[in-house]
């Protein structure tokens, strides 16, 4: 039987991220249509409101210009996550932060990263990229005589969610033929082989196709109510389980962080994630160390005693994964695949990612289905693995020991097989790429090497000085110049985003 008709339960940015990417691929077979089912009772959740660089790739290939994006969805540019607190604040200073960075260093990181081992003067982002001070000065990766998606530095995007949601969906139905239909699904009817054979809806009547995606958020309507796949829980490694959300509105010409803020707590942390008239503040963290009441008190002094002024939503957070994502006809994506919590911008990143690898090789007939489905669950079964590790190893670095939390994150019963073994060779030598040997790892030697430095977590063994020491030292010397060059001359972010309204990037 050949797969003619896809489903898409629910929108948001899961729902239409997926549209996007299917009705692409589905342009090169004229057989093949895709139709998204949308509640018009259930709103975006909109908290997931920071992206990765890798979004950027997938925008172009949808065909939206950035400048449109920018203007639509309250876009701002995330050049870095700054992680504040992390640390103890007896060791090491009061307000200790590091930057995990967008901009991956080029060849000369490897000698740049052994000569800073060797010496360990300043922070490691700013002895490898110039990013750095570019986010301490508030500037501005790229400029207005950019191309769009092009940069002087790596950068992803702050977002409104809802906004952005819409974005996608006037771009998949325009563009790539994607239908829309409005309409709650009140039942699922199942096939004789245990497949899903049609939905029930209640505006729309009993709608069939050939396959589904189930992108219904964590209600998980096809993947968990009609096909039981299990669910994996990773709360016996990552701790945080609720979140309080906030809206603050700043002024029309307050500062923006061009980067997200992710500020260390006795049981968790918070993010603070700058758009142009309002920030997105969420104090995430775990009940098992912290009571609501406290929680709340925590926030409102965050925010300097305003809380009360601001309306907020607590949402609690259930950690996982499902055992399989793709299940007989029917493949979840979003918040239904899984969800592990706010920190590195992880929930979209995840849906991006699986929902291009399915559009790069959907099963044109039912007799594809199974090396397909084994193939895309043992992947994203490894991504999942992989990004809890990376989450996990903010914490369990962290050397505070004000709150059981943070003691108990060290526990290596907390950690994984995998982790605990990379920790255990890094403690002697420095990470390099062969560490990373799977392409599907998702955060890469770059990513850990920010990390893990920024942490102060160094090979205990002495780091010999590098050879052609002096040829390195001068490319030292010349990211310097670099760095100052960029900060003179890269706009202010908010004049920047300013300039993009008004006059618009230059296509490619």
């Amino acid at each position: 039987m050949d797969i003619k008709t896809i489903a898409i339960v629910g929108g948001g940015t899961a729902g239409w991220l997926a549209a996007n990417h299917l009705g692409k691929a589905a342009l090169s077979n004229e057989h093949l249509s895709v139709t998204l089912i949308e509640s018009p009772d259930i709103p975006t959740i909109g908290v997931g409101e920071g992206t990765v660089p890798a979004i950027r790739q997938s925008l172009q290939s949808f065909g939206i210009s950035e400048t449109e994006f920018i203007r639509c969805c309250d876009v701002t540019f995330k050049q870095s996550i700054k992680f504040a607190n992390w640390q103890d604040k007896v060791k090491h200073p009061e307000n200790n932060f590091y930057h995990h960075l967008f901009d991956m260093p080029g060849p000369v990181t490897e000698g740049l990263t052994r000569l800073w081992l060797s010496r360990k003067t300043g922070t490691y982002a700013e002895a490898v990229s110039p990013q750095h001070a570019v986010c301490e000065a508030y500037k501005s990766p790229k400029t207005i005589s950019d191309a769009e998606y092009k940069g002087h530095l790596g950068y992803a995007y702050h977002l409104n969610a809802a906004k952005f949601a819409k974005l996608l969906g006037v771009n998949a139905k325009a563009n790539f033929n994607v239908k829309h239909i409005s309409a709650n699904v009140n039942d699922v009817i199942m096939g004789t082989e245990g497949e899903i054979k049609s939905l029930v809806t209640d505006t729309a009547g009993t709608l069939e196709f050939d396959f589904y995606i189930d992108c219904s958020g964590f209600a998980s309507l096809l993947i968990d109510k009609a096909l039981h796949v299990p669910f994996i829980s990773k709360a016996d490694q990552l701790f945080v389980d609720k979140a309080i959300a906030v809206q603050v509105p700043t002024d029309a010409d307050s500062v923006i962080p061009p980067f997200t803020v992710a500020t260390a707590h006795q049981a968790g942390w918070i993010w603070d994630i700058a758009l142009s008239h309002r920030r997105g503040v969420g104090f995430v963290y775990s009940t098992k160390y912290m009571d609501d009441a406290t929680a709340l008190v925590k926030l409102d002094k965050y925010l300097g005693g305003k809380l009360a002024e601001y309306q907020h939503r607590t949402l609690p957070m259930t950690v996982g994964y499902r055992e399989r994502s793709w299940e007989k006809n029917c493949v979840a994506l979003g918040l239904a695949q899984g969800f592990l919590e706010p920190l590195e911008a992880t929930s979209i990143l995840l849906t991006d990612f699986a929902a291009g690898f399915l559009a790069n090789r959907f099963p044109a007939s039912a007799t594809q289905l199974t090396a397909v489905r084994d193939r895309f669950n043992h992947v994203m079964g490894y991504a999942w693995e992989r990004v809890v590790d990376f989450i996990k190893l903010h914490y369990c670095l962290s050397d505070r020991s004000d709150s059981q939390f943070w003691i108990d994150n060290r526990d290596p019963k907390t950690m994984s097989v995998e982790l605990i073994k990379r920790l255990s060779l890094w403690q002697d030598f420095a990470p390099n790429r062969e560490d990373f040997f799977s392409k599907f790892e998702v955060f890469d030697l770059e990513n850990y090497l920010y990390v893990l430095f920024g942490m102060n977590k160094t090979p205990d063994c002495k780091i010999s000085l590098p050879d052609e020491l002096a040829h390195i030292e001068k490319q030292g010397q010349r990211l310097e110049e670099v760095t100052r060059q960029l900060v003179k001359e890269l706009p202010n972010h908010r004049e920047l985003l300013e300039k993009i309204k008004q006059y618009g990037l230059q296509k490619l």
